[in-house]
């Protein structure tokens, strides 16, 4: 690989003023860093040698004006190229390029240049006027772009080929310049375009994908409200049945029972019946009792101590009383009690 350092020394020593030549020196490749050491090279040909390609790093050569690359074996030209934006002069006669990059339209810079004005403001201080002039800067625009294009000998695709012409003489290569940047601007402005649009497409399906999604969660929120109302519908009617049915066990319960009831008597044992209610007749008996009581023991008294003695019914109570003594004296508990009595 042959660079110019090998072939013809210190690239210095090519430096004519701002003309740095480097044709016919048999170069593979373009040497970046020896030229971008070289800002006053602001001229600089590399004709007739072997490149096929320029590096990234070329663009930054941005003090470049003129430039000729004829007759090299170039098929394409950086991306970036458009960054040369101090390029007025290119020839590129005889390669092989078929396209040139979109940022070729950059090559047309805006140069601002200020312009001052002094507008006059009066102010009044009492008796005493005073103009006042502030310098205001507007800035004005001049352009500054590729100003000649050579094109020739290149296997150029048909549009671009009927854009640049023929670049037979000044006036030629210079309408060239002037064609091609505007082609190369609207095929910018296009590709820009298709840019947004793509953008514009990509947004819109991101928005339908985003607007599906949230869909599908409400759905699935919607989803597992209504399962879980359903669940809680199904737990009321659950607990609402076991309700129904205890208290139908209950009101059973009494039923049974009392159905229950007759036929104890055919089991082993008979179930107690109820206690019945005091009558109103074992209310006169209790009362009728102890009156019955007093008229016994009256009457016993009676055939004991008054002159009744001897009447018949008397003596029969008396021997019935004194029966009833003996006997009762026969049982110790019952002396006891006598005894006990007697001697009160």
């Amino acid at each position: 690989m042959t660079k110019a350092g090998s072939k013809g020394g210190n690239l210095r020593d090519k430096l004519d003023g701002n003309e740095l030549d480097l044709s016919l020196s048999d170069l593979n490749e373009v040497p970046v860093k020896e030229l971008a050491a070289l800002p006053k090279a602001t001229v600089l040909d590399l004709s007739c040698n072997k490149l096929t390609t320029l590096p990234s790093d070329f663009c930054g050569l941005t003090h470049l004006v003129k430039l000729d690359l004829s007759k090299n074996k170039l098929q394409q030209l950086p991306a970036d190229f458009g960054r040369l934006v101090n390029l007025q002069h290119l020839d590129l006669l005889n390669n092989k390029l078929v396209t040139l990059p979109v940022s070729f339209a950059q090559l047309k810079v805006i140069i601002h240049k200020p312009v001052f004005l002094w507008p006059a403001m009066r102010k009044a201080d009492r008796s005493i006027t005073l103009l006042i002039l502030p310098q205001l800067a507007f800035p004005v625009g001049r352009t500054q772009n590729l100003k000649w294009l050579d094109l020739k000998d290149n296997p150029l695709d048909p549009v671009l080929a009927k854009v640049a012409g023929d670049c037979l003489d000044e006036k030629q290569c210079k309408q060239c310049a002037n064609k091609v940047l505007q082609h190369m601007k609207a095929v910018q402005a296009d590709q820009e375009r298709e840019r947004q649009r793509r953008m514009e497409v990509e947004r819109v399906e991101a928005e339908k994908k985003r607007e599906a999604k949230q869909r599908a969660k409400e759905a699935q929120e919607r989803e597992l409200r209504k399962r879980e109302k359903a669940e809680e519908k199904e737990r009321r009617r659950k607990e609402y049945d076991a309700l129904k049915a205890s208290k139908r066990e209950q009101e059973k319960k009494p039923k049974k029972e009392t159905n229950q009831a007759p036929k104890s008597k055919s089991g082993s044992r008979p179930r107690k019946p109820p206690p019945r209610k005091h009558t109103r007749s074992w209310a006169v008996l209790k009362l009728l009792l102890p009156l019955l009581l007093l008229c016994v023991a009256g009457g016993l008294v009676a055939c004991r101590v008054t002159e009744l003695q001897q009447q018949p019914l008397c003596t029969s109570v008396n021997t019935i009383y004194d029966n009833a003594v003996q006997g009762l004296r026969r049982h110790e508990i019952f002396q006891w009690v006598l005894q006990t009595d007697s001697q009160q």
